[in-house]
């Protein structure tokens, strides 16, 4: 029974002791808290120092990215540039080509354009200066004899012309008059219009042949007395 006892009061002393040392780790507990709760200045800068470099990587890789991203956005966007810029040469250039081919082209129409008024400003002064071509009969005559006639003021008509020539020798150049007064003088007259040879020589228009026999010298020569001495062939109706 004390036995017993003795034992229940074991028991109890334990007890205590187990209490003491629950107290005693309750209040390290609470001291270790504390400590950590309110560190040390040491204690604080240890940590600080520890998780800086931490915070400083990972703030550092994400820089790093965004200077990354940062320059191939600057390198596409110099080549988006650079291609733009090489574009507007190759524009510049295309329209300067164009702008010299068109200039070459208006220049080589206004020489060709210079050079074609030359030449037909040469071919109606050659055209100009060139006698003009006549037939060879009494219509060619004629007109060959009026436009003499024209330049040097002489009056008369077609008409008045070979109105009068057919009457003296029927448009036979080589006709000579070996029977009228004239002819008995000495000084037949000759071709066409029957013009002796001193009114020829006298009556003679300048660009013309000094062969009486020579139907236009002969038109123009009797043509040139008929005006001095009746106005015109034209009022001439009979030997003259």
């Amino acid at each position: 029974m004390s036995k017993h006892i003795l034992t229940r009061g074991h028991s109890r002393a334990l007890t205590r002791h187990h209490k003491i040392a629950a107290a005693g780790v309750a209040a390290l507990g609470a001291a270790a808290i504390g400590f950590s709760a309110v560190p040390s200045t040491a204690s604080t800068n240890t940590t600080s120092e520890a998780a800086a470099p931490t915070a400083k990587v990972a703030y550092s890789t994400e820089q790093i990215k965004d200077v990354k991203g940062t320059v191939t956005d600057q390198l596409a966007a110099s080549t988006v540039k650079a291609e733009q810029i090489a574009a507007k040469k190759q524009a510049e250039a295309k329209a300067k080509a164009a702008a010299k081919k068109a200039a070459a082209e208006k220049a080589a129409k206004a020489r060709e354009a210079k050079e074609a008024a030359s030449r037909a400003a040469k071919r109606a002064e050659v055209k100009k200066d060139a006698p003009k071509s006549y037939p060879n009969n009494l219509d060619g005559w004629i007109r060959e004899s009026l436009a003499i006639m024209k330049k040097h003021g002489i009056p008369g008509s077609y008409e008045g012309i070979k109105r009068n020539i057919m009457r003296e020798s029927s448009g036979n150049p080589k006709a000579i008059n070996l029977w009228d007064i004239n002819a008995q003088n000495g000084i037949p007259s000759k071709g066409l219009l029957q013009v002796i040879p001193p009114t020829f020589k006298a009556y003679h228009v300048p660009g013309t042949s000094w062969n009486i026999y020579d139907p236009v010298a002969n038109i123009t020569a009797a043509c040139n007395y008929a005006a001095d001495r009746y106005g015109t062939m034209d009022n001439v109706d009979s030997a003259y």
